[in-house]
């Protein structure tokens, strides 16, 4: 899934938590931000400042509980999660987690994004005040989510590998590194995926997409090795349905989806990415594979949406590749080739890959996680390899997957208590979706 941070999300977890007899124990959103409100301007402990029209932070943009099940497409490319970090500072170190309406509302301006959409209701401010990163659901919106992340398990210290947009922190996804990208890659990326592990270790694999490409075909050679791998799904994954259904999933699966994946933007309820996920993992669930199954649901990155815990700023750089597409100075040699940069100020922030993105949401769904159980180990996403590669005692691929979580502390394998699947999730609601504010 896409786009999403975790206090987006699952920052009021904890009360649904507390209304089904369990502590309070996720890092989310204070408890001042109420999930009642749905005006910005009520004051409470989370809060950025939106640009004036010189760009100048000026006007304090509270959290607040978002009505609608769509919002404006924001932001997470390279720049902008870095002026999230430290809007006045953005290449330092020193998180003040401030400029996150600020990245919002550049999104909004780069595409023109002035006036409130058509029949937003009255008072509905331009996106380009960046008051869409402030806005968070509930259980009463996401209430599927919230029962997978209580019933099973879930962290409130999993972050997104890069502090960039979906590309990279995809590239990390399957090969522990973006090898220098800071966006799209414009050359092929040299260097193993987490597949190729799998098949010279005899482990069977598939992945099942509807983008245009895989992310794994940016690495090299990858498409020429491993077609008959790749299953070309449609919008509903019917092929992984089948294959849950029939018993003939392979050892690892892994789906990558454009469509229904909750990302923000124009007419995207994020209904439509939770029904396409409790698809998925029902069709598991009630598969003859549930029995020795572990789902992993989770979001390539914030998507320039509020968060309020600062990334590690000094984590293993996968490979030592400085980004090789941002262009930092006038007399910087990227500029001739840096993605979405320029050669003329206002340069792109200076910066390596050894700092997290943002925490993302996580649920880990099988027989043996452990119910309610949250991690609070500080770990990215490459986790899921470093779980994969655990199991089968497969090396490490990069220094980030290395030192990653292997995530084993989710899981009680001796005790499993969803054998049997729990009864009753709970329906998509089907929110309202007309793309302006609250």
């Amino acid at each position: 899934m896409e786009n999403r941070s975790f206090d987006s999300y699952f920052g009021k977890l904890n009360d649904y938590r507390v209304k089904n007899g369990l502590g309070r124990d996720v890092d989310g959103l204070p408890d001042d931000c109420s999930p009642s409100n749905s005006d910005w301007t009520v004051p409470c402990s989370a809060m950025n400042k939106s640009p004036d029209a010189n760009g100048v932070p000026t006007t304090p943009v509270y959290a607040f509980h978002l009505k609608t099940a769509c919002i404006e497409n924001t932001s997470a490319d390279w720049d902008v999660s870095h002026w999230a970090f430290n809007a006045e500072d953005p290449a330092s170190d020193t998180p003040l987690m401030d400029g996150f309406a600020i990245g919002a509302a550049s999104a909004a301006l780069a595409i023109g994004g002035t006036p409130p959409p058509a029949g937003s209701p009255p008072g509905t401010p331009p996106h380009t005040a960046g008051v869409r990163a402030m806005g968070f659901y509930t259980a009463d919106d996401l209430e599927y989510h919230y029962w997978l992340a209580t019933q099973f398990a879930t962290s409130d210290r999993w972050f997104a590998p890069a502090p960039a947009k979906t590309e990279p922190n995809r590239y990390y996804m399957v090969g522990a590194t973006s090898a220098g990208h800071a966006h799209e890659a414009f050359d092929s990326i040299e260097g193993k995926t987490i597949f190729d592990l799998l098949g010279a270790a005899g482990v069977t694999w598939k992945i099942y997409f509807q983008t245009a490409t895989p992310s794994a075909y940016e690495f090299a050679g990858f498409a020429s090795r491993f077609a008959s791998h790749v299953i070309h799904d449609d919008s509903n994954f019917s092929q992984f349905l089948a294959d849950a259904k029939s018993g003939n999933l392979p050892q690892v699966a892994y789906l990558e989806n454009p469509d229904a994946d909750e990302h923000p933007g124009l007419g995207f309820s994020i209904d439509s990415g939770v029904a396409l996920s409790q698809s998925l993992v029902g069709a598991v669930m009630t598969g003859p594979s549930w029995k020795d199954s572990v789902f992993i649901l989770t979001f390539d990155e914030g998507g320039g949406l509020y968060d309020h815990v600062p990334p590690p700023t000094n984590v293993p750089s996968p490979d030592g590749i400085p980004p090789k597409d941002i262009c930092t100075s006038a007399t910087d040699p990227n500029c001739a080739t840096a993605a979405l940069s320029h050669a003329t100020p206002p340069y792109d922030v200076p910066g390596d890959f050894t700092r997290y993105g943002f925490r993302v949401p996580l649920m880990v769904v099988s027989p043996y996680a452990k119910p309610g159980y949250v991690s609070h180990t500080v770990t990215d996403y490459t986790a899921w390899m470093k779980l994969v590669e655990t199991r089968f005692n497969l090396p490490a691929l990069t220094a980030r997957d290395k030192a990653a979580s292997d995530m084993t502390e989710f899981f009680d394998f001796q005790n499993p208590k969803w054998l049997t699947p729990p009864a009753n999730p709970p329906a998509v609601k089907g929110g309202a979706c007309y793309d302006g504010l609250p």
